[in-house]
């Protein structure tokens, strides 16, 4: 097979491009794709943004299309289909192994299990490193993500350093690739003194979100930990996304306890809660009056599909007005060596699992892994429109509803109007 990918900063096309003068934008076609299986369509982009959907003209020599500037790229799409770039809501780019010769896992159970064995560990392995962080955003890329929320641990051991290293793999992109922080205290908030003061130095240094972990089983103070958090969030005006394990009722105790903590503080539509196991274990009714909360708030969710619980309820979750998204979670770290960095895997599992098989819902489960998730990256938008950032994928498939359920290989990937990958 051939393998398309260059180093980060590098371009590949059909045609290279030169040095663009000043003022000048260069323009890319990216000819004969089809935009969520829409007509075959001629994609312009100029610069970093798509400035045009045009009708495909077959009998059109490549170089003639309308908006064509000298030097820019032309790619044959080849009659694929076109679609936003995967949007990856939940991932830890700072913790893999990847590139790495294998490594067995050796720790105890649970999450605090696992979070003891990661800590006496990560060290020999060197992470957080940039060289590793990079390779896993390779994957990420090589599998059509080209924009994510992740989180990078912050705590005694590390302090700010991974999301120095997060910043400097994603900057070796050179603005291809764009990543949202969440300044993440792994080994909890309170049973670690000067915890908090790291979440404080984080948001003050610019991380979009700080987090938490399991409030109650993790640090035992549901109340002192989200306190803590949303007091720091509400005064460097930074969001929130917090880990929630805990299931059943002991979760739903949490979320009312982050609810409430989000009116109080004033951080309606900053907040939002990753796993969150307990919303599907819940009965119905109890369900439906989190939900109804939830979006008053407009509370969000972030899911990785785990195959052991049940899955967040689609319709529910439309019907109540809750936006969730689809993570990766850790691939390939010293928690599990499972996870290849494919976030239209997660949402096939998602599906899967859930039982989703009419085409209207399998179209709804390609949103939310693509164009509905622009909310969970800082974005207005994120489609094949014009004005959108030109983050794109080209695959050979039917339509959404075949690509979710084949997983097929992304055949082209483009960030910011930059092509990552390519196998045409």
């Amino acid at each position: 097979m051939r393998r398309a990918w260059k180093e980060p900063g590098a371009i590949l096309g059909r045609v290279s491009r030169p040095s663009r003068p000043a003022g000048e934008g260069i323009v890319t076609i990216i000819r004969n794709v089809r935009p969520w299986d829409g007509p075959s369509s001629d994609v312009h982009i100029t610069d970093t943004q798509i400035t045009a959907i045009t009708a495909h003209d077959p009998a059109t020599a490549v170089g003639q299309e309308t908006g064509t500037t000298a030097g820019g790229d032309v790619i044959d799409g080849g009659g694929r289909l076109a679609l936003p770039s995967i949007v990856n809501t939940h991932a830890h780019v700072d913790k893999s192994w990847q590139g790495l010769p294998w490594q067995s896992y050796g720790g105890e159970g649970g999450t605090d299990g696992r979070i003891r064995h990661e800590r006496a560990r990560r060290g020999e392995l060197g992470i957080p490193g940039v060289e590793i962080t990079t390779a896993v955003l390779r994957e990420f890329v090589r599998h059509g993500t080209t924009v994510m929320r992740t989180h990078v641990d912050v705590d005694l051991g590390v302090a700010q350093r991974g999301i120095d290293v997060v910043r400097e793999a994603v900057a070796s992109f050179d603005g291809a690739v764009e990543a949202q922080i969440v300044a993440f205290p792994q080994d909890g908030v309170l049973r670690r003194e000067g915890v908090l003061d790291l979440l404080a130095e984080s948001a003050r240094a610019g991380a979009e979100y700080i987090g938490g972990l399991d409030p109650a089983t993790i640090d035992r103070d549901p109340v002192g930990q989200l306190d803590g958090i949303f007091a720091i969030a509400a005064e460097h005006g930074c969001g929130i996304d917090i880990h929630l394990h805990d299931p059943a009722e002991l979760g739903a105790f949490q979320f009312e306890l982050i609810l409430e903590r989000t009116a109080r503080y004033g951080l309606a539509g900053r907040v939002n809660v990753a796993h969150g196991f307990a919303i599907a274990q819940l009965p119905a009714s109890r369900r439906a009056d989190l939900l109804a909360a939830m979006a008053e708030l407009d509370v969000t969710m972030t899911t990785v599909a785990p195959l052991r619980v049940p899955q967040l309820p689609l319709h529910e979750f439309d019907d109540a007005g809750v936006a969730f998204g689809f993570g990766t979670d850790g691939i390939r770290d010293l928690w599990s060596p499972y996870g290849t960095g494919d976030t239209l895997g997660i949402a096939w599992q998602y599906g899967r699992a859930a039982g989703i098989v009419r085409d209207e819902d399998l179209l709804r489960v390609m949103r939310i892994a693509t164009s509905a998730a622009a909310r969970f990256v800082g974005r207005d938008v994120h489609d094949l429109v014009p004005g959108s950032r030109a983050d794109l994928i080209l695959l050979d498939a039917e339509n959404p509803m075949d690509a979710l359920v084949r997983t097929p290989p992304r055949d082209l990937v483009i960030g910011g109007g930059r092509v990552l990958h390519s196998t045409l």
